[in-house]
C-alpha cells in the first residue's frame, strides 16, 4: 500500500521577500509561535506510529515522510515567526518545549484500541489542522504568513487522505465498529484541549510565568477559535465525519456540523474577557 504524500515545496519557495511587517497581527503571532512547536515536534509521534505499525515498513517509511513535511512546516512558521518578532528564538524556545511535553513512544500497539482507532485519530488530527491553517490563511493580511498556510493546508489535506487511505485497509482487517470509530473521533476532538498547544502557548508566549495549563489553553483556543468562518468548519466537519464512517451529506453529517459551529461561537462567549482583552473578533459568526 503506497499513498503518495510528498509535498512539493521547501522553505526556499516561500517568498520571504514580501514580508511586511505593518501587517502582521500580533495576537495571530503569538498562535503562530505556538503552532510551530507543534508542528516541529512530529518526531516523537513518528517514533509512536512506526512501533504501533511495526511490521508495515511501507507505511513506516510514509510515517518518516510525513514527520518530515510537519517538521517543515515547524520551522518555516517559526522563521515567520522571527521575522515578525524579531527577539523570537524559535530553536531555544523549541527546545524549553521537548524538555517540557513529552509523550509515550515506546509502545507495541495504539493507545485507541487498534490501527483503526489510531488512524481515525489521526484523521481528526489532519482534520483540525487543514481547517486551522486554511482558516489563519484567510485571517492574516501579511503575505508571506498567508503562503506559508496555504501550502501547509495542502499539505495537510494529503496527509488525511493518507491516514485515510490506511484506515480502509486496517477497517478491513479489523472490522471495528462504526459506533467505536465514533467515540474515538469525539474523544481525539476533545483532546484539541490538552496540554500540548497549553504547553506550547505558554513557552512561546509567557515563559517567564509560571505554567497554568488553564489560562495557556484558554488564550490559545481564543486567538485560534476566533479565527475561524463557517466555511473552515463544514468542510473539516464534513473529513471528521467520513473518518468516523458517518456521511457528511446525510442528516446527521448536517446536524454535526452545526452542533461545531455552536459549539465555537458558545466557547468564544464563554471566553469574552479574553476576547476582548486581546481586541479580537467578538465570535465566529462575524467571520461567517
Amino acid at each position: 500500500m503506497t499513498v503518495r504524500i510528498m509535498s512539493v515545496w521547501t522553505l526556499d519557495d516561500v517568498p520571504w521577500d514580501a514580508f511586511d511587517p505593518a501587517r502582521v497581527d500580533p495576537e495571530l503571532l503569538r498562535i503562530i509561535k505556538a503552532a510551530a512547536l507543534t508542528e516541529r515536534n512530529s518526531a516523537q509521534y513518528a517514533r509512536y506510529l512506526r512501533n504501533v505499525f511495526h511490521d508495515d515498513p511501507a507505511f513506516g517509511a510514509q510515517v518518516d515522510q510525513w514527520a518530515e513535511e510537519e517538521a517543515r512546516h515547524g520551522d518555516a512558521l517559526g522563521r515567520w515567526a522571527e521575522l515578525a518578532e524579531p527577539g523570537f528564538d524559535f530553536r531555544a524556545t523549541f527546545q524549553r518545549f521537548v524538555e517540557g511535553y513529552v509523550i509515550p513512544t515506546d509502545v507495541e500497539q495504539s493507545v485507541r484500541g487498534s490501527r483503526t482507532g489510531e488512524m481515525v485519530a489521526r484523521c481528526i488530527v489532519e482534520t483540525g489542522t487543514s481547517s486551522f491553517y486554511s482558516a489563519l490563511r484567510d485571517a492574516t493580511e501579511e503575505p508571506v504568513l498567508k503562503d506559508i498556510c496555504q501550502r501547509i493546508a495542502g499539505d495537510e489535506f494529503r496527509h488525511y487522505k493518507l491516514f485515510y487511505t490506511t484506515l480502509q485497509h486496517t477497517l478491513a482487517a479489523e472490522n471495528v465498529s462504526r459506533a467505536r470509530r465514533v467515540l474515538v473521533a469525539v474523544s481525539r476532538m476533545r483532546e484539541s484541549e490538552d496540554d500540548e498547544l497549553a504547553f506550547a502557548y505558554h513557552c512561546a508566549n509567557t515563559p517567564d510565568r509560571p505554567y497554568d495549563r488553564a489560562t495557556s489553553a484558554r488564550a490559545y483556543a481564543a486567538r485560534a477559535f476566533s479565527r475561524y468562518r463557517l466555511s473552515h468548519v463544514e468542510r473539516g466537519g464534513a473529513m471528521a465525519l467520513k473518518a468516523a464512517g458517518l456521511d457528511p451529506r446525510g442528516r446527521l453529517g448536517r446536524l454535526a456540523t452545526g452542533a461545531l459551529w455552536r459549539y465555537l461561537r458558545f466557547r468564544l462567549w464563554r471566553m469574552a474577557d479574553e476576547v476582548r482583552a486581546a481586541n479580537l473578533p467578538q465570535g465566529c459568526a462575524a467571520q461567517a
